[in-house]
């Protein structure tokens, strides 16, 4: 049987449900936090710090300039790809993603200044980093890593935290706020 249409002028549509009740429980809540995995969030996040570095100095190679607002890119795959292998819904794969973009935007910038350096030198990126020392490390934060430098990782790990949640849909967010207001009561 069709529903009844009500002609009232100054009622809107409903486009967001049909207005039944939802059929979610606590407990999909709980499976909902089971799913999250700290482990492979921080091993995708890794990958991704890895094949960007690749990435960048070839194209540092490529176009022979350095692109400094490159780890904002970073920040944006390393917050996606936590958000998609770990299925996070707690706070902390935020803070993960956040600090493995910090972590890669140091690291991506280290390589690409060996690659640059090894050309000068030339030499292989690999052989100057091997060549890495104690007193390699304050010539490259005072001379290379600038204050632009820190305020694109700094923009970058807060890109990448706001990107590392998991994107719940009702049902799932009413799930998770029923298991936490269930745990809270115990």
């Amino acid at each position: 049987m069709a529903k009844p249409q009500h002609d009232k002028v100054l009622r809107l549509r409903r486009r967001h449900g049909d207005g039944s009740q939802r059929t979610v429980t606590a407990d999909d809540g709980r499976r909902l936090v089971q799913r999250q995995s700290e482990r492979a969030a921080i091993m995708a996040g890794l990958i991704v710090i890895i094949v960007f570095c690749l990435l960048w100095v070839m194209v540092t190679d490529l176009f022979d300039t350095v692109y400094p607002w490159a780890t904002v890119i970073l920040g944006y795959l390393v917050g996606h790809a936590v958000s998609r292998a770990g299925k996070g819904v707690d706070w902390w794969f935020a803070l993960i993603a956040a600090l493995l973009t910090l972590f890669g935007s140091v690291l991506a910038n280290v390589v690409v200044a060996a690659s640059v350096s090894a050309d000068e030198l030339s030499s292989t990126t690999l052989a100057v980093l091997q060549d890495v020392s104690t007193t390699t490390w304050p010539i490259f934060f005072g001379v290379i890593w600038n204050i632009g430098d820190t305020a694109f990782a700094v923009f970058a790990a807060a890109l990448a935290a706001f990107y590392s949640m998991r994107r719940l849909d009702r049902d799932e967010y009413y799930a998770l706020r029923l298991w936490r207001e269930e745990q809270e009561g115990e």
